[in-house]
Protein backbone atom coordinates (compact mmCIF):
# COMPACT_ATOMS: atom_id res chain seq x y z
CA UNK A 1 0.00 0.00 0.00
CA UNK A 2 1.09 3.58 -0.79
CA UNK A 3 1.60 6.84 1.76
CA UNK A 4 -1.66 7.91 -1.12
CA UNK A 5 -3.22 4.85 -0.52
CA UNK A 6 -2.81 4.82 3.20
CA UNK A 7 -3.99 8.75 3.11
CA UNK A 8 -6.95 8.29 1.07
CA UNK A 9 -8.02 5.11 2.89
CA UNK A 10 -7.67 7.03 6.40
CA UNK A 11 -9.44 10.31 5.28
CA UNK A 12 -12.82 7.81 4.08
CA UNK A 13 -12.79 5.92 7.08
CA UNK A 14 -12.90 9.03 9.40
CA UNK A 15 -15.86 10.54 7.45
CA UNK A 16 -17.76 6.91 7.43
CA UNK A 17 -16.98 6.86 10.65
CA UNK A 18 -18.37 10.36 11.25
CA UNK A 19 -21.47 9.73 8.98
CA UNK A 20 -22.03 6.58 10.80
CA UNK A 21 -21.83 8.31 14.47
CA UNK A 22 -22.78 12.16 14.40
CA UNK A 23 -24.43 13.74 11.10
CA UNK A 24 -27.88 14.65 11.23
CA UNK A 25 -28.71 12.81 7.64
CA UNK A 26 -27.97 9.45 9.61
CA UNK A 27 -29.87 9.80 12.44
CA UNK A 28 -32.69 7.90 11.16
CA UNK A 29 -30.54 5.06 11.27
CA UNK A 30 -29.16 5.47 14.65
CA UNK A 31 -32.80 5.91 16.00
CA UNK A 32 -34.17 2.25 16.64
CA UNK A 33 -30.42 1.67 18.84
CA UNK A 34 -30.17 4.98 20.72
CA UNK A 35 -31.46 8.08 22.20
CA UNK A 36 -29.74 11.64 22.74
CA UNK A 37 -30.54 13.77 25.34
CA UNK A 38 -29.58 17.52 25.96
CA UNK A 39 -28.58 18.80 29.12
CA UNK A 40 -27.72 22.54 28.82
CA UNK A 41 -25.62 23.67 31.47
CA UNK A 42 -26.08 27.18 33.55
CA UNK A 43 -23.00 28.83 31.79
CA UNK A 44 -24.83 27.68 28.07
CA UNK A 45 -22.52 24.50 27.57
CA UNK A 46 -24.80 21.78 25.81
CA UNK A 47 -23.32 18.29 26.77
CA UNK A 48 -25.43 15.50 24.71
CA UNK A 49 -25.79 12.12 26.90
CA UNK A 50 -26.50 8.54 24.53
CA UNK A 51 -28.68 6.10 25.71
CA UNK A 52 -28.78 2.80 24.60
CA UNK A 53 -31.39 1.39 23.65
CA UNK A 54 -32.84 -2.50 23.99
CA UNK A 55 -31.04 -6.17 24.89
CA UNK A 56 -29.37 -8.18 22.96
CA UNK A 57 -28.68 -7.12 19.16
CA UNK A 58 -30.43 -3.72 18.99
CA UNK A 59 -27.60 -3.01 22.42
CA UNK A 60 -24.51 -4.53 20.59
CA UNK A 61 -25.54 -2.22 17.83
CA UNK A 62 -26.83 1.10 19.92
CA UNK A 63 -23.10 0.23 21.51
CA UNK A 64 -21.03 -0.05 18.50
CA UNK A 65 -22.74 3.04 16.72
CA UNK A 66 -22.61 5.74 19.88
CA UNK A 67 -19.04 5.21 20.30
CA UNK A 68 -16.97 6.77 17.17
CA UNK A 69 -13.47 4.26 18.04
CA UNK A 70 -15.58 1.35 18.02
CA UNK A 71 -17.42 2.17 14.67
CA UNK A 72 -13.64 3.47 13.13
CA UNK A 73 -12.63 0.15 13.88
CA UNK A 74 -15.34 -1.63 11.30
CA UNK A 75 -15.39 1.55 9.15
CA UNK A 76 -11.94 0.50 8.54
CA UNK A 77 -12.45 -2.63 7.67
CA UNK A 78 -15.03 -2.26 5.64
CA UNK A 79 -13.45 0.41 3.75
CA UNK A 80 -10.20 -1.69 3.28
CA UNK A 81 -12.34 -4.87 2.24
CA UNK A 82 -14.16 -3.39 -0.03
CA UNK A 83 -10.93 -1.32 -1.70
CA UNK A 84 -9.38 -4.59 -2.35
CA UNK A 85 -12.53 -6.80 -3.07
CA UNK A 86 -14.40 -4.61 -4.94
CA UNK A 87 -12.40 -1.89 -6.02
CA UNK A 88 -14.45 -0.99 -9.22
CA UNK A 89 -17.60 0.14 -7.18
CA UNK A 90 -15.30 1.34 -3.49
CA UNK A 91 -12.74 3.27 -5.11
CA UNK A 92 -15.52 6.02 -6.23
CA UNK A 93 -17.16 6.29 -2.67
CA UNK A 94 -13.81 6.17 -1.67
CA UNK A 95 -12.33 8.99 -2.83
CA UNK A 96 -15.61 11.59 -2.20
CA UNK A 97 -15.62 10.13 0.92
CA UNK A 98 -12.07 11.56 1.75
CA UNK A 99 -12.65 14.76 -0.77
CA UNK A 100 -16.04 14.99 1.85
CA UNK A 101 -13.17 14.33 4.74
CA UNK A 102 -10.69 17.07 3.56
CA UNK A 103 -13.99 19.55 3.28
CA UNK A 104 -14.80 18.85 6.87
CA UNK A 105 -11.26 19.20 8.27
CA UNK A 106 -10.48 22.83 6.64
CA UNK A 107 -14.02 23.99 7.60
CA UNK A 108 -13.03 23.34 10.95
CA UNK A 109 -9.54 24.61 11.09
CA UNK A 110 -11.25 27.61 9.21
CA UNK A 111 -13.86 27.98 11.92
CA UNK A 112 -11.18 27.90 14.62
CA UNK A 113 -8.79 30.29 12.96
CA UNK A 114 -11.71 32.89 12.24
CA UNK A 115 -12.74 33.51 15.84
Amino acid sequence: MTGFEFIVLALATFRLTHLIVFDTITGFLRAPFIEVEEEVWEDGIVDEIVHVKGKGVRRFIGELISCYWCTGVWSAIIVYISYYFIPTIAYPIIIILALAAVSSIIHVMINKWSI
